[in-house]
């Protein structure tokens, strides 16, 4: 659905995107990531045409002249007008956007999949944060939008309101919209995302999917405890080196720890779960643990990756 090659922004002499390239399949959740001043914001501006670019191509949907692609976006803090209430904000919008179809249909629709049909009878200016995000973005999907990009939607909600915006997120994914969400919290892009971007430097410095990714990035590790004295635990745990799948074993004395960083957790597991049941070794502790995507993510930007 967006395709974008080698774009380019300047501010007098600092170059904000240095020959972008980013993929976004159609229908995706896609998360785009990266530090505060790495070019997202700057990016994100170019598509919704606020800004122009100095260079590179930006293609939406098939590139056909004839195909209208209409993008939807929602700042990190949206300008409601606080003297409406819900509806007649809707209908702004609908006059706005010189809206064609039954007007107080789409308002419903719009209030039903946000979740604001009974907010939307209050003033704007009593609205909790949460609602205010959930507004903007019955707004910015009146006009049926194929892209929608959210910028930091959950910012500063309580975790009520954080679930009440990621709800509308999946419905809005179920509807088969592209969206681009631009968070700092990595726990909901793993929730809701089907691909993501890290951009460092005005730069992609990973993109995929999020499988892909994890699979590509991800440390794993299995970490066992064995009760004091547990020769033949030591000895099963220490044999593993032997095996193609184990990258290295570490062994803290003091706590009779080992951690086994390993390629393959499920099958190392299951050949040292056989190893224990033969020798009726009993492990005090038994865990086996993979990165996410906020460890890949720091490994990322902090260039250890």
């Amino acid at each position: 659905m967006v395709k974008i090659s080698n774009l380019q922004k300047s501010y007098g002499s600092f170059r904000v995107l240095d020959g972008l390239y980013m993929n976004i399949p159609d229908g995706e959740v896609y998360g785009f990531l990266g530090k505060n001043g790495c070019g997202k914001t700057t990016t994100m501006n170019i598509l919704c045409n606020v800004i122009p670019k100095d260079g590179g191509e930006i293609i939406l949907g098939s590139g056909r002249e004839d195909e209208n692609i209409k993008v939807g976006y929602l700042p990190e803090t949206p300008s409601l007008f606080g003297y409406m209430n819900g509806y007649e904000y809707l209908k702004y919008i609908a006059a706005c956007c010189n809206y064609k179809d039954n007007i107080d249909k789409r308002v419903d629709e719009v209030l039903e999949i946000t979740g604001m049909r009974e907010g939307a009878k209050r003033r704007i200016k009593g609205y909790s944060r949460g609602m205010n995000q959930r507004l903007g973005i019955a707004s910015i999907i009146f006009d049926h939008p194929q892209i929608l990009i959210l910028d930091e939607p959950t910012s500063a909600l309580d975790p009520e309101g954080r679930a009440d915006v990621m709800n509308v997120i999946r419905v809005l994914s179920d509807t088969g919209c592209t969206i681009i969400l631009c968070t700092h919290i990595l726990s909901d892009v793993e929730k809701a995302a089907g691909s993501v971007g890290i951009l460092k430097n005005g730069r992609m410095a990973v993109e995929g999917k999020i499988s892909d990714i994890l699979n590509q990035y991800s440390r794993n590790e299995i970490e066992i405890k064995l009760y004091e004295t547990c020769e033949n635990g030591v000895n099963a745990i220490k044999s593993l080196q032997e095996l193609p799948q184990v990258d290295k074993i570490d062994f803290y004395e003091k706590t009779e720890t080992f951690v086994i960083r390993t390629s393959e957790t499920e099958e190392v597991t299951k050949h040292l779960i056989e190893c224990f049941n033969r020798n009726s070794i009993v492990p005090r502790e038994f865990k086996t643990v993979s990165e996410g995507l906020e460890q890949i993510y720091l490994k990322v930007v902090n260039g250890n990756a």
